[in-house]
């Protein structure tokens, strides 16, 4: 990892705080990245879009938009 300091003239306390924040936000991104072997959790029913297509569409008429989302 290669910083560069572009403008101004940090204090050596200075620039080791701010090289202190890099280094923790780093080290929580590593941690907090997902293991690609484990196993994904299985996605619940209730968010299945298909669940809803499922059904068939509502008729045309004068209340069909409020059926259009719950099908019944």
């Amino acid at each position: 990892m290669t910083i560069k300091v572009v403008r101004g003239n940090p204090t050596p306390e200075e620039l080791a705080a701010a090289l202190a924040v890099v280094r923790a936000r780093a080290a929580a991104a590593t941690a907090a990245a997902p293991d690609e072997s484990a196993p994904r959790p299985a996605r619940p029913s209730w968010s299945d879009p298909s669940r809803i297509a499922a059904h068939r569409l509502p008729q045309p008429g004068p209340a069909a938009w409020s059926r259009t989302y719950w099908p019944g």
